[in-house]
């Protein structure tokens, strides 16, 4: 089990690295953040973006905080808080990853 918040984040980070290769890119990628946009021209309920949020990894004061879509979600519902990571959490995270993926994959939205 990981305790140490920079090896979490260095750990899921990698896991989240492959998706650039999908169609995503990231915008911040330092020792303290990462996130992974879609920058494909859609429309969604009407509305046109030429971005579109999927994931989000921060170091903060005590935890790693893990941020997945839907951006229409309040914050506290869509944000994993890690203290500590075991590889049950791990495959939580890359499951949420990939069903995040689907999803954009069978909207088209990358």
């Amino acid at each position: 089990m990981k305790t140490d918040l920079i090896e979490i984040f260095q750990t899921i980070r990698a896991a989240l690295q492959p998706y650039t290769a999908l169609g995503f890119n990231n915008r911040i990628n330092s020792e303290e953040k990462y996130d992974l946009w879609s920058e494909k021209n859609i429309e969604i309920d009407g509305e046109k973006r030429t971005e579109t949020f999927f994931v989000s990894l921060e170091i903060k004061d005590d935890h790693v905080a893990f941020d997945l879509l839907p951006e229409g979600l309040p914050q506290h519902e869509r944000t994993l808080v890690i203290k500590e990571l075991d590889e049950l959490t791990q495959n939580l995270i890359e499951d949420k990853v990939a069903a995040g993926y689907k999803i954009f994959k069978e909207q088209e939205w990358v």
